[in-house]
């Protein structure tokens, strides 16, 4: 797949890679380590890689990541769904806010 920058936000994709348009790429050896502007990646490391850019999960991380994927998610739920309520106003924000520091404790 190509041309992300050409598709709406909201237009879910998926696909094995993407290609760079108008390019040449060819595979240079597989199962190795590499370096990629400076991270380096092992062979089977897991790498999560967006529009921001990239990291590789260290692999004591991938037992526990599911946990604390829920528990960001459940943390930003007390301020997302509040500021999505009407009537959402600063105090209702500075509640929120004080729910979110004693969860993340």
């Amino acid at each position: 797949m190509r041309d992300l920058g050409d598709v709406p936000d909201d237009f879910q994709m998926i696909a094995g890679s993407v290609g760079p348009s108008h390019a040449f790429v060819r595979v240079e050896d597989v199962g190795v380590d590499v370096t990629v502007f400076g991270m380096t990646v092992k062979n089977g490391d897991l790498v999560h890689a967006d529009r921001h850019g990239a990291l590789v999960v260290p692999p004591e991380i991938v037992p526990v990541l599911a946990e604390a994927i829920a528990k960001l998610q459940a943390t930003e739920r007390l301020i997302i769904d509040p500021a999505k309520s009407a009537g959402f106003d600063f105090e209702m924000f500075e509640a929120a806010w004080a729910a979110f520091e004693a969860a993340r404790t």
